[in-house]
């Protein structure tokens, strides 16, 4: 297979071989390859400056830098679905150690919680897809509205959904994550490496822990960690006897939005992998509430949608595949983007809204639950 670098070519062993082959040299053949190889490895060495011991796994990460690949999706205990995989060239992200990427065939849990919808049968499950380092985000989610296991009488559980760290300290942050685990029984991990890129991995692996350890729930939420939630509202909205109990999502709806063919953005996707100008109909990834139906549903079709890097309109693409049509709330301004000035009225009125830190979620949920 050959592997092109922003338009050079990198050789494998085999067209080394063959290009080689009109040189007469009286060397064996074996020493002219190595010779090959490592002339090559030099000058890739040379044109990306890398120089410490750790030569080989930089230069690597180099070429990884260029072109991520994203798999999906699934391990179903112990049952493996075929997977598919995309290249995307990204050339923007060459120089973030974050988007080093790894793209396991098949992804699995290694923190799980795979009795906890048996042990609570929730109504509704809050999973917020979270950075592993995060911890901060975590705690402050778990002492406000990550604190509600009952509204208006229906059970609701919250879980967060990590990847693999990454970067020097990653030994230490698994360590962590499963003290953290231990001690709070509300965090699942997957194997694939967790990066901004990979959000749709996470994504599906979120509807995939959904359709196959949590059928019973009713509804389902994937919520950003950055997030204000008001679940008495959002609860409202759910029992509402208008609501649909299949085949619903809803939240922010983005209509016909272009895609972002410039490569110096953060959401840039390449012609390739997606070659439409516009998305499907999606909802906003800060948020979105569906029925608990849909997971198993979108896991199923994810497996004839060409996965790209952007998670919510991913998700859109497999709606639109399955034929389902996301739904506007009954008051959109609920599912708010920013709400700039904190107003403590706003809050009591919104479903959810992005904040800018963790102190700031601790602050207005102590203002909004005070006694007026």
């Amino acid at each position: 297979m050959e592997v092109k670098i922003s338009g050079r070519n990198v050789w494998t062993k085999s067209n080394l071989a063959q290009n080689h082959k009109p040189y007469r040299c009286h060397f064996k053949k074996g020493f002219i390859l190595i010779i090959a190889l490592t002339f090559l490895l030099t000058a890739i060495v040379y044109v990306f400056d890398v120089s410490d011991n750790t030569l080989y796994k930089k230069v690597v990460n180099k070429i990884q830098s260029y072109y991520i690949v994203i798999e999906f999706p699934f391990h179903h205990d112990n049952q493996t679905t075929t997977t598919q995989k995309t290249t995307v060239a990204v050339t923007n992200i060459i120089t973030s150690e974050h988007y080093h990427v790894a793209h396991p065939h098949n992804y699995h849990f290694i923190l799980d919680e795979p009795d906890k919808c048996l042990k609570q049968n929730p109504f509704l499950v809050l999973m917020v897809p979270v950075a592993p380092q995060q911890l901060e985000a975590r705690k402050a989610i778990r002492s406000t509205w990550g604190t509600e296991t009952n509204v208006k009488g229906k059970s609701v559980m919250t879980l967060f959904i990590v990847g693999l760290p990454g970067g020097a300290d990653s030994n230490k942050t698994q360590q962590e994550l499963e003290e953290e685990r231990r001690q709070h029984g509300d965090l699942l991990q997957s194997n694939f490496t967790d990066t901004y890129v990979n959000l749709t991995i996470k994504t599906m692996v979120i509807m995939d822990w959904l359709a196959t350890r949590c059928p019973q729930a009713s509804y389902g939420m994937k919520i950003d960690s950055d997030m204000f939630l008001n679940l008495e509202n959002l609860m409202t909205l759910l029992l509402n006897p208008k609501t649909p109990k299949q085949n619903y999502i809803t939240g922010m709806v983005m209509w016909s939005q272009s895609v972002i063919r410039n490569k110096d953005s953060k959401w840039y996707v390449p012609e390739e992998i997606y070659p439409e100008p516009t998305y499907p109909t999606y909802l906003l990834g800060m948020g979105y509430v569906f029925s608990n139906d849909l997971p198993p549903k979108l896991v199923e079709v994810s497996k004839e949608i060409k996965p790209f890097n952007i998670e919510d309109a991913y998700v859109g693409a497999c709606m639109k595949r399955l034929g389902i049509k996301p739904s506007s709330p009954p008051d959109p301004s609920q599912f708010k983007a920013y709400m700039g000035k904190y107003q403590r009225e706003e809050c009591l009125r919104v479903i959810t809204t992005i904040l800018g830190n963790p102190q700031q979620l601790i602050d207005i949920w102590k203002d909004v639950k005070r006694s007026v």
